[in-house]
């Protein structure tokens, strides 16, 4: 798995998303076409149905996107991959704000967090932070320092601390770290200048950043900034921070193998990636090669995205089936049926991301969301079903217990069997 996630990414190459840039061209688009309404009133009602075009073509790419993510874990033969994508896209949770941004969360983790999922952490960091959904997202746009340049021409603007606070309290250090009010307020002023120009992507703003030098966690950052160096410093030295290493170590442990974590394997994870420096190469070798990562499989239910992926890819629904689907089809099959299970895709409630907990996916809605699409869509993506007696050997082998292969051998259709495979308390858990 490691030596794969090392390697390069085949399987995006072949199921292409795009970055950001290409939902920042209809941005661009509207922009102008709304320019464009009011300096020629008369042409309102065209200009709004072109409008109304570009936004129906965002919606058309966010379905290709999720065609493509399906495809990739349906497909790849590298799924540490996968999940991880999953793991820190969630870790760095953002949503889009505005009716044109809503569908480019894809975007934003095809540029920010798949190239970076194998390297530093600090690296991961940066490209989250100053992307523009992220910045978007936690309204650091618009933040302004008390004394910057901007301030003093224009009155009225201020500083958000959100992303400051989210910084330390979800992304780095964790909610019960020794950081205090003072800290996030500190951060804010460091953060500003940090933004987003059309047609420029990211930039840092001179004039929007406070000047002076801010202390945070013990230590100044710089005096007035005209560059991003005081804040890549400090990202830089909050990615090392113990604090950080185990929060980092505690949320992958709790991901991939259980919601009440092995305090050893915790400090193991911990202290291999204070050693080397924030190497997630390192952090990954030592949660995998520890005995305790191995000891009870099966203890973390699949969210409903991942039990989808695993089912798709269990049943063996060839690529086209996926891949020239029409939109109503994926979200009659796929994307509404996420949102019954509770987990609306991309759609989050908060900066947290999505719990971890088996409580909050075995509800009784979200399980009889789980046990209708079981009964149901397999039978419409794959019409040639497998015979379920061989079915249960493929999609769960030695997992699958005497009751279960009776009960699948027993059903009078192939759709019933395969469905109670996919039902099952064996298959829900990774």
């Amino acid at each position: 798995m490691l030596r794969r996630l090392s390697g390069p990414d085949r399987i995006a190459r072949q199921f292409r998303i795009d970055g950001f840039d290409r939902i920042e061209q209809l941005m661009s688009e509207i922009q102008a076409l709304n320019r464009e309404r009011r300096q020629n009133p008369e042409r309102k009602t065209r200009i709004k149905e072109q409008v109304r075009s570009r936004r129906r073509q965002a919606r058309q790419l966010q379905a290709g996107w999720l065609k493509s993510t399906i495809a990739r874990g349906v497909f790849t033969n590298d799924g540490l991959r996968e999940r991880l994508v999953d793991f820190w896209a969630d870790h760095f949770t953002v949503k889009g704000k505005r009716s044109i941004t809503r569908p480019a969360v894809s975007t934003y983790v095809e540029d920010a967090i798949r190239p970076n999922i194998a390297g530093s952490f600090a690296t991961l960091l940066k490209a989250a932070i100053f992307h523009p959904m992220m910045l978007s997202y936690l309204d650091q746009i618009n933040s302004v320092g008390p004394n910057s340049l901007v301030a003093v021409r224009k009155p009225g603007r201020g500083m958000n601390e959100n992303l400051a606070r989210e910084v330390l309290e979800l992304h780095t250090l964790g909610v019960n770290a020794g950081y205090t009010q003072k800290d996030v307020v500190e951060l804010a002023k460091l953060f500003t200048g940090l933004t987003y120009r059309m047609g420029k992507g990211f930039v840092y703003g001179v004039k929007m950043a406070e000047p002076g030098a801010e202390t945070v966690l013990g230590k100044s950052y710089g005096g007035y900034r005209n560059d991003l160096s005081d804040i890549e410093d400090f990202l830089e030295d909050v990615a090392v921070h113990p604090d950080t290493a185990r929060h980092l170590a505690r949320k992958l442990v709790v991901h991939f193998i259980s919601d009440t974590p092995d305090r050893s394997l915790v400090d193991h994870i911990a202290a291999t990636y204070l050693e080397s420096g924030g190497n997630l190469m390192q952090a990954y070798s030592a949660m995998l090669g520890h005995p305790s990562a191995w000891a009870l499989p099966g203890r973390k239910v699949k969210q409903p995205f991942v039990f989808v992926i695993a089912a798709i890819r269990a049943l063996a629904v060839p690529k086209q089936r996926i891949m020239e689907a029409r939109w109503q089809d994926v979200r009659d099959l796929i994307y509404a049926p996420l949102g019954l299970m509770g987990q609306p895709w991309q759609n989050p409630a908060g900066p947290d991301g999505w719990p971890e907990g088996a409580e909050h996916w075995i509800t009784p809605q979200g399980l009889a969301a789980r046990i209708q699409w079981a009964m149901t869509v397999p039978a419409i993506m794959r019409p040639d079903l497998p015979d379920p007696r061989r079915f249960v050997q493929t999609a769960l082998g030695n997992r699958a217990d005497d009751r279960l292969r009776f009960a699948v051998a027993a059903a009078e259709v192939k759709s019933e069997g395969v469905g109670l495979v996919l039902v099952s308390p064996a298959f829900q858990r990774n």
